[in-house]
């Protein structure tokens, strides 16, 4: 991931977390579908190539959550993307904003598993 840029030659993060979910975790997909306990569950996939031309929006991510962020995977097919932070915290971004799986890699995979319902991030500018 470190020799791979945007053309805007914005590079990924790669850091000691995001490195032992991709040792341990790459490659596994979950062909889900069907009732949660409060949404619907949808398949997923973890394999950081799903990010690679999303650095530019990691780092976004980065900024906002003050700790770097690198890809970690997708949710439905694309329809959403998944990222890890240095302190293992597990995200998705998707077009209607970024969400809270799991304080790590364990919970996030048991929300997306069971289909319970992930925290909306939130901005100041949505406090008001």
């Amino acid at each position: 991931m470190l020799s791979r840029h945007a053309p805007d030659d914005v590079p990924h993060a790669v850091f000691p977390a995001a490195i032992e979910a991709w040792a341990e975790f790459g490659g596994l997909s979950f062909d889900l579908s069907g009732a949660g306990r409060e949404l619907a569950r949808t398949p997923f996939l973890l394999d950081p190539i799903c990010g690679l031309h999303l650095p530019r929006t990691l780092a976004d991510l980065s900024r906002a959550l003050d700790s770097r962020v690198a890809p970690l995977g997708e949710e439905r097919y694309g329809q959403a993307l998944l990222a890890i932070d240095e302190a293992g915290r597990v995200f998705s971004l998707d077009h209607t904003g970024e969400w809270f799986l799991g304080a790590d890699l364990d919970q996030a995979v048991t929300t997306l598993v069971l289909g319970t319902r992930p925290e909306r991030l939130r901005t100041v500018a949505d406090a008001v």
